[in-house]
């Protein structure tokens, strides 16, 4: 089988090598597509593909229809909202992600991003810790998990709301469960934001639930920029000079946040989550080994679009 790595931001040199050794030594043909300057490019170079292997690359209704052989898209990494599942769907294409793979790194920016904004970006001014306070975690997955534990460690508390787990299984992961969203957010100095960006939560995380939030809190947003009404952020941050927000994806409005709030807001230069040569590495094999067992066996068990 063709499998096409098509990454325009490509993996490590290390991945990339431990990729092709992957599929090469379980027969498998691999074509590279790495730092491609537009779309085109993709859609010239999937026709003969029968596996793909991306990074945020876009799969579109359009890709999918120039790739007559595709049998599998693996999405190397947690989210999957840059593919079409609904055209893919209806090719019978299967579509994964890579679950777990990038959980550490993310969670480890999600802590750090607490510490850069309890500590007024690392200026002079006298900044707060984050022991002792409260955090509320949005999703208690593999990311949220790792978060809530991190944040155990350094000394603060935990509550985590999660609709597909028990409240036996959120204790079990170090959490207090909360059993409304308006609660969630009432009750946390930090907020840690991550769901995936889905009809249902596109522009769910807005003014109502932001101006809920405790005096002195910060909302953290390594999810998708999708989830937040920034018009309704912003009216909550103009009406409470006292809250924060910090994100691994720039608002649309970023520049005005910037000018009208100064250090309570920030958000980093590129989406960073997954930007550690470890995850690299890893979401990148996970990937090449799930094409493996789909083509050897059939195995279908991290496909997204069922």
């Amino acid at each position: 089988m063709k499998v096409l790595l098509a990454t325009q931001k490509p993996f490590a040199a290390k991945a990339v090598e431990g990729i092709c050794a992957i599929l090469t030594e379980a027969g498998h043909e691999v074509a590279k597509l790495e730092k491609y300057e537009a779309q085109e490019d993709l859609l010239k170079a999937v026709p003969d593909a029968e596996a793909l292997i991306i990074r945020s690359d876009k799969v579109t209704r359009e890709v999918i229809a120039a790739a007559p052989k595709l049998k599998i898209v693996v999405r190397a990494g947690a989210g999957y909202d840059n593919v079409d599942l609904e055209a893919a769907t209806e090719k019978g294409i299967v579509v994964m992600n890579t679950p777990g793979q990038n959980s550490n790194a993310v969670a480890e920016l999600a802590l750090g991003m607490m510490v850069y904004m309890a500590r007024n970006q690392f200026t002079p001014a006298t900044g707060s810790e984050l022991m002792g306070k409260k955090l509320g975690v949005q999703a208690y997955g593999n990311v949220g998990r790792l978060v809530g534990q991190k944040a155990k460690a350094l000394g603060m508390s935990v509550c985590a709301l999660d609709p597909f787990l028990s409240d036996e299984q959120i204790v079990a992961g170090g959490a207090e469960p909360v059993h409304s969203i308006e609660e969630l957010y009432a009750s946390s100095d930090y907020l840690s934001i991550h769901i995936p960006a889905l009809p249902a939560t596109i522009k769910s995380i807005g003014y109502a639930l932001v101006s809920k939030m405790p005096k002195g809190a910060t909302l953290v947003n390594t999810a998708r920029k999708e989830v937040i009404d920034e018009e309704g952020l912003m009216k909550a941050l103009e009406e409470r000079p006292d809250l924060k927000y910090i994100t691994d994806v720039a608002p649309d409005n970023y520049a005005l946040m910037q000018e009208k709030f100064g250090l309570r807001v920030f958000a980093t230069p590129k989406k960073m989550g997954a930007q550690t040569a470890e995850a690299n590495v890893n979401a990148g094999l996970a990937a090449a080994r799930q094409i493996v067992d789909f083509f050897a066996s059939g195995c279908t068990r991290f496909q997204v679009n069922k």
